[in-house]
């Protein structure tokens, strides 16, 4: 029994040259197709005027189909170069599927629920949302999970079909609140026009889009008279608004002479006679 060696070489060398083509050819395609798609995209930003945070989520999601189909394609092209049936073998994977579908229910229904989540845009790349007990910033959105980001930097990734209840905290004005507690000794309508003098100055920042305002007296604590602000500020701008606001009130409380007091307990000492 012979073999030809030299047959079986070339044989061998004209696949690893074809394997080796089919790598590159991926490597190039790969990058050109993801920039084709994202030029596209932000293209149509200002021709269909689409929001910026709606053309990151169909960027996203418009490569990540991208590259399985690009997969699907070089896995196919590499049994051409083994010279296998695809036929037959696309049967049996679909038979294969077949069996496996009814034991993934649940990718079924995190694909199912991630399409409904992006044809009525509950929520886009980029918006600062609670679901799922998370809260942080979403950067990613596919048919099959969401990547959520939490604000100590945690990379979350979840499941659509366990994203129930959202709520998007990126949809239109946001409250700036803060609560700010005098002395029971102060005088409460003196420290309110303090507090309201501070509003005005604040009234006038590109961050607030009404007020802020001075309500009220908001509560009678153990120790101090709570007064409460309140205004409305622009998408993810509350929390620095809010952050300026207490040290704007504490440098005036502090010209004023309005204490800030902190928790203290009376003791009443009765004496009994002799």
């Amino acid at each position: 029994m012979s073999f030809n060696l030299e047959g079986i070489t070339e044989v061998a060398l004209g696949i690893g040259l074809k394997l080796i083509l089919l790598f590159i050819a991926y490597a190039i395609i790969n990058p050109i197709g993801r920039k084709i798609i994202s030029k596209i995209l932000h293209s149509s930003t200002n021709k269909k005027k689409i929001s910026e945070a709606r053309v990151l989520t169909l960027e996203k999601l418009l490569i990540n189909i991208y590259s399985y189909i690009l997969i699907f394609i070089f896995i196919t092209m590499i049994f051409g170069v083994f010279e296998l049936e695809i036929g037959p073998l696309i049967a049996s994977a679909g038979v294969v599927g077949l069996a496996i579908g009814f034991g993934a229910q649940g990718l079924v229904s995190d694909v199912v629920t991630g399409f409904f989540i992006l044809l009525e845009k509950q929520i886009e790349v980029g918006e600062y949302v609670t679901t799922a007990g998370y809260d942080g910033i979403v950067e990613e959105l596919g048919l099959r999970t969401t990547q959520i980001r939490s604000f100590d930097g945690t990379l979350n990734f979840i499941p659509n079909r366990h994203l129930e209840g959202i709520s998007n905290h990126s949809r239109g004005t946001m409250r700036a609140l803060v609560d700010i507690g005098i002395s029971y000794n102060d005088n409460i309508d003196h420290a309110m026009q303090v507090l309201q003098h501070v509003c005005e100055a604040f009234s006038t920042d590109e961050r607030f889009v009404d007020g802020p305002q001075v309500i009220g007296v908001q509560s009678l604590g153990s120790s101090d008279v709570v007064l409460r602000i309140i205004g409305q500020t622009q998408n993810m701008e509350q929390w620095q608004c809010e952050r300026d606001m207490r040290k704007a009130i504490k440098e005036a409380f502090d010209q004023n002479g309005i204490e800030i007091p902190f928790p203290q307990q009376v003791t009443h000492i009765v004496k009994e006679e002799a």
